[in-house]
Protein backbone atom coordinates (compact mmCIF):
# COMPACT_ATOMS: atom_id res chain seq x y z
CA UNK A 1 0.00 0.00 0.00
CA UNK A 2 0.99 3.37 -0.88
CA UNK A 3 2.16 5.70 2.04
CA UNK A 4 -0.18 9.00 2.47
CA UNK A 5 1.74 11.93 1.67
CA UNK A 6 2.51 14.75 3.46
CA UNK A 7 1.23 18.13 2.89
CA UNK A 8 4.14 20.31 1.84
CA UNK A 9 3.84 23.52 4.32
CA UNK A 10 6.24 26.81 3.78
CA UNK A 11 5.54 27.41 7.36
CA UNK A 12 4.28 25.29 10.59
CA UNK A 13 0.85 26.28 11.94
CA UNK A 14 2.76 27.68 15.14
CA UNK A 15 4.74 29.70 12.71
CA UNK A 16 1.58 31.21 11.12
CA UNK A 17 0.32 32.12 14.34
CA UNK A 18 3.28 34.46 15.08
CA UNK A 19 3.97 35.82 11.97
CA UNK A 20 0.90 38.15 12.67
CA UNK A 21 1.07 39.77 16.11
CA UNK A 22 4.94 40.13 15.02
CA UNK A 23 3.80 42.12 12.16
CA UNK A 24 1.74 44.13 13.54
CA UNK A 25 4.83 45.19 16.23
CA UNK A 26 6.76 45.86 13.40
CA UNK A 27 4.26 48.03 11.68
CA UNK A 28 4.35 49.98 15.22
CA UNK A 29 7.76 50.53 15.30
CA UNK A 30 7.53 52.29 11.52
CA UNK A 31 4.98 54.34 12.81
CA UNK A 32 7.28 55.39 15.79
CA UNK A 33 9.95 56.12 13.80
CA UNK A 34 7.45 58.16 11.27
CA UNK A 35 6.72 60.40 14.12
CA UNK A 36 10.59 61.65 14.56
CA UNK A 37 10.52 62.14 11.06
CA UNK A 38 7.11 64.53 11.36
CA UNK A 39 8.73 66.05 14.40
CA UNK A 40 11.71 67.00 11.75
CA UNK A 41 9.29 68.40 9.07
CA UNK A 42 7.63 71.02 12.17
CA UNK A 43 4.18 68.83 11.58
CA UNK A 44 3.78 67.59 15.11
CA UNK A 45 0.52 67.16 15.08
CA UNK A 46 0.98 64.22 12.76
CA UNK A 47 3.79 63.12 15.20
CA UNK A 48 1.42 62.72 17.93
CA UNK A 49 -0.87 60.84 15.57
CA UNK A 50 1.80 58.71 14.75
CA UNK A 51 2.67 58.02 18.62
CA UNK A 52 -1.17 57.27 19.95
CA UNK A 53 -1.15 54.83 16.65
CA UNK A 54 1.87 52.98 17.97
CA UNK A 55 0.39 52.93 21.20
CA UNK A 56 -2.72 51.41 20.32
CA UNK A 57 -1.25 48.83 17.64
CA UNK A 58 1.26 47.82 21.31
CA UNK A 59 -1.97 46.94 23.09
CA UNK A 60 -3.27 45.06 20.49
CA UNK A 61 -0.63 42.39 19.23
CA UNK A 62 0.07 40.94 22.96
CA UNK A 63 -3.34 40.43 23.01
CA UNK A 64 -3.65 39.38 19.56
CA UNK A 65 -0.91 36.76 20.09
CA UNK A 66 -2.06 35.49 23.56
CA UNK A 67 -6.08 35.14 21.84
CA UNK A 68 -4.68 33.27 18.46
CA UNK A 69 -1.73 31.83 20.86
CA UNK A 70 1.02 32.95 18.53
CA UNK A 71 3.09 33.83 21.54
CA UNK A 72 6.87 33.56 21.41
CA UNK A 73 10.09 34.62 23.06
CA UNK A 74 11.09 36.44 20.02
CA UNK A 75 7.98 38.42 19.66
CA UNK A 76 8.50 39.22 23.87
CA UNK A 77 11.87 40.84 22.94
CA UNK A 78 10.55 42.71 19.73
CA UNK A 79 7.92 44.11 21.75
CA UNK A 80 10.05 45.51 23.97
CA UNK A 81 12.85 46.91 21.59
CA UNK A 82 9.39 48.49 19.62
CA UNK A 83 8.44 49.87 22.67
CA UNK A 84 11.90 51.91 23.60
CA UNK A 85 11.72 53.40 19.70
CA UNK A 86 8.13 54.16 20.03
CA UNK A 87 7.43 55.29 23.42
CA UNK A 88 10.97 56.48 24.88
CA UNK A 89 13.43 57.24 21.49
CA UNK A 90 10.30 59.00 19.35
CA UNK A 91 9.07 61.18 22.37
CA UNK A 92 11.92 62.42 23.29
CA UNK A 93 13.23 64.01 19.60
CA UNK A 94 9.45 65.35 19.46
CA UNK A 95 9.47 67.25 22.80
CA UNK A 96 13.34 68.26 21.74
CA UNK A 97 12.54 69.70 18.93
CA UNK A 98 9.36 71.35 20.21
CA UNK A 99 10.60 72.93 22.69
CA UNK A 100 13.56 70.75 25.30
CA UNK A 101 16.01 72.31 22.65
CA UNK A 102 15.56 75.79 23.66
CA UNK A 103 17.14 74.65 27.53
CA UNK A 104 20.44 73.46 25.13
CA UNK A 105 22.64 70.75 26.65
CA UNK A 106 20.32 70.58 29.43
CA UNK A 107 17.64 69.55 27.43
CA UNK A 108 19.39 67.00 25.16
CA UNK A 109 20.25 65.73 28.97
CA UNK A 110 16.55 65.06 30.20
CA UNK A 111 15.85 63.34 27.20
CA UNK A 112 18.70 61.06 27.61
CA UNK A 113 17.16 60.15 31.12
CA UNK A 114 14.30 59.79 29.40
CA UNK A 115 15.08 56.85 27.29
CA UNK A 116 17.27 55.17 29.59
CA UNK A 117 14.46 55.08 32.17
CA UNK A 118 11.98 53.54 29.17
CA UNK A 119 15.35 51.21 29.08
CA UNK A 120 15.16 50.20 32.52
CA UNK A 121 11.75 49.97 32.95
CA UNK A 122 11.21 47.68 30.22
CA UNK A 123 14.28 45.19 30.89
CA UNK A 124 12.59 45.26 34.12
CA UNK A 125 9.47 43.89 32.94
CA UNK A 126 10.92 41.41 30.91
CA UNK A 127 12.88 39.79 34.40
CA UNK A 128 9.74 39.86 36.23
CA UNK A 129 6.85 38.47 33.89
CA UNK A 130 6.64 34.84 33.34
CA UNK A 131 5.52 33.94 36.81
CA UNK A 132 2.60 32.05 38.07
CA UNK A 133 -0.76 33.87 37.82
CA UNK A 134 -2.29 35.83 40.43
CA UNK A 135 -3.98 38.76 41.32
CA UNK A 136 -0.69 40.84 41.08
CA UNK A 137 -1.08 40.42 36.61
CA UNK A 138 -4.12 43.49 37.65
CA UNK A 139 -1.22 45.84 38.05
CA UNK A 140 2.29 46.89 36.64
CA UNK A 141 5.19 48.10 38.37
CA UNK A 142 5.54 51.52 37.67
CA UNK A 143 4.31 53.61 34.44
CA UNK A 144 4.13 51.55 31.85
CA UNK A 145 6.06 52.93 28.71
CA UNK A 146 3.65 53.67 26.14
CA UNK A 147 1.67 55.90 29.02
CA UNK A 148 4.80 57.20 29.45
CA UNK A 149 5.24 58.71 25.98
CA UNK A 150 1.79 59.89 25.86
CA UNK A 151 2.16 61.75 29.04
CA UNK A 152 5.70 63.66 28.08
CA UNK A 153 4.00 64.19 24.71
CA UNK A 154 0.81 66.20 27.44
CA UNK A 155 2.10 69.86 27.12
CA UNK A 156 2.62 69.67 23.28
CA UNK A 157 -1.05 67.86 23.31
CA UNK A 158 -2.55 70.15 25.54
CA UNK A 159 -1.38 73.11 23.24
CA UNK A 160 -2.33 71.25 20.05
CA UNK A 161 -6.16 71.10 21.75
CA UNK A 162 -7.31 74.41 22.19
CA UNK A 163 -8.19 73.98 25.40
CA UNK A 164 -6.23 77.21 27.24
CA UNK A 165 -7.75 76.19 30.57
CA UNK A 166 -4.22 76.53 32.45
CA UNK A 167 -1.99 79.50 31.29
CA UNK A 168 1.49 77.75 32.55
CA UNK A 169 5.29 78.52 31.60
CA UNK A 170 6.32 75.63 28.46
CA UNK A 171 9.97 75.82 29.26
CA UNK A 172 9.66 75.20 32.63
CA UNK A 173 6.61 72.29 32.45
CA UNK A 174 8.00 70.24 30.28
CA UNK A 175 11.17 69.26 31.86
CA UNK A 176 9.41 68.53 34.87
CA UNK A 177 6.74 66.55 33.25
CA UNK A 178 10.07 64.41 31.99
CA UNK A 179 11.63 64.18 34.84
CA UNK A 180 8.26 63.15 37.16
CA UNK A 181 7.59 60.50 34.24
CA UNK A 182 11.21 59.57 34.12
CA UNK A 183 10.86 58.17 37.98
CA UNK A 184 7.25 56.90 37.59
CA UNK A 185 8.60 54.69 34.97
CA UNK A 186 11.67 53.09 37.10
CA UNK A 187 9.27 53.46 40.19
CA UNK A 188 7.61 50.52 42.26
CA UNK A 189 4.09 52.14 42.19
CA UNK A 190 1.35 49.80 40.98
CA UNK A 191 -0.87 51.15 38.21
CA UNK A 192 -3.58 49.24 36.49
CA UNK A 193 -2.61 47.10 33.97
CA UNK A 194 -6.21 46.59 32.85
CA UNK A 195 -5.12 42.71 31.42
CA UNK A 196 -7.66 40.90 33.07
CA UNK A 197 -10.78 42.64 32.67
CA UNK A 198 -14.21 40.57 33.52
CA UNK A 199 -16.97 42.01 31.85
CA UNK A 200 -20.38 40.16 32.78
CA UNK A 201 -21.85 39.27 29.49
CA UNK A 202 -24.62 41.26 29.97
CA UNK A 203 -22.81 44.62 29.93
CA UNK A 204 -20.83 43.40 26.86
CA UNK A 205 -22.99 45.79 24.57
CA UNK A 206 -22.78 48.39 26.55
CA UNK A 207 -19.03 47.69 26.84
CA UNK A 208 -18.63 47.68 22.46
CA UNK A 209 -20.55 51.13 22.98
CA UNK A 210 -18.46 53.14 24.93
CA UNK A 211 -15.05 51.75 22.96
CA UNK A 212 -17.14 52.96 19.93
CA UNK A 213 -17.82 56.17 21.34
CA UNK A 214 -14.33 56.58 22.44
CA UNK A 215 -12.99 56.13 19.08
CA UNK A 216 -15.40 58.31 17.85
CA UNK A 217 -14.04 61.20 19.97
CA UNK A 218 -10.84 60.52 19.49
CA UNK A 219 -11.05 60.35 15.69
CA UNK A 220 -12.98 64.08 15.85
CA UNK A 221 -11.28 65.69 18.80
CA UNK A 222 -8.13 63.96 18.68
CA UNK A 223 -6.51 65.84 21.20
CA UNK A 224 -9.14 66.80 23.27
CA UNK A 225 -9.57 63.52 24.24
CA UNK A 226 -5.31 62.64 24.92
CA UNK A 227 -4.92 65.37 26.98
CA UNK A 228 -8.15 64.75 29.05
CA UNK A 229 -7.38 61.34 29.12
CA UNK A 230 -3.72 61.45 30.18
CA UNK A 231 -5.37 63.50 32.93
CA UNK A 232 -7.45 60.44 33.89
CA UNK A 233 -4.90 58.32 34.34
CA UNK A 234 -2.55 60.56 36.57
CA UNK A 235 -5.81 61.13 38.32
CA UNK A 236 -5.77 57.15 38.49
CA UNK A 237 -2.56 56.24 40.13
CA UNK A 238 -3.40 56.90 43.82
CA UNK A 239 -6.48 55.04 43.55
CA UNK A 240 -4.50 51.77 41.93
CA UNK A 241 -2.22 52.35 44.94
CA UNK A 242 -4.86 51.85 47.53
CA UNK A 243 -6.74 49.01 45.07
CA UNK A 244 -3.72 47.12 44.94
CA UNK A 245 -2.24 47.85 48.96
CA UNK A 246 -6.27 46.34 49.52
CA UNK A 247 -5.23 43.10 47.87
CA UNK A 248 -2.29 42.80 49.70
CA UNK A 249 -3.29 42.73 52.89
CA UNK A 250 -6.77 40.68 51.92
CA UNK A 251 -4.04 38.15 49.96
CA UNK A 252 -1.97 38.21 53.41
CA UNK A 253 -4.98 37.45 55.48
CA UNK A 254 -5.97 34.33 53.76
CA UNK A 255 -2.63 33.46 53.23
CA UNK A 256 -2.57 33.68 57.08
CA UNK A 257 -5.56 32.30 57.97
CA UNK A 258 -4.98 29.14 55.56
CA UNK A 259 -1.51 28.55 57.44
CA UNK A 260 -3.39 28.58 60.72
CA UNK A 261 -5.89 25.86 60.02
CA UNK A 262 -5.43 22.17 62.10
CA UNK A 263 -3.35 19.64 59.67
CA UNK A 264 -5.43 16.77 59.22
CA UNK A 265 -3.80 13.59 60.70
CA UNK A 266 -5.92 10.86 59.05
Amino acid sequence: MNEPRKKFKIVTDKSARVILPNTLTLIGVCIGLTSINFALNQNFKLAIVAIVCAAIIDGLDGRIARLIKGTSKVGKELDSLTDIISFGVAPAFIMYFWSLNALGKIGWLISLIYVVCVALRLARFNVNTGGEPSWRDNFFQGVPSPAGGILVLSPLVYEQSGLNIFNYNIELITPILFIIVSILLISKIPTYSFKKIVVPRSTTIFLLLGIVLLFGLLLIFPFNVIAIGSLIYLLAIPFSIFHYQKLKKGSLSNKTSAEDEPEDML
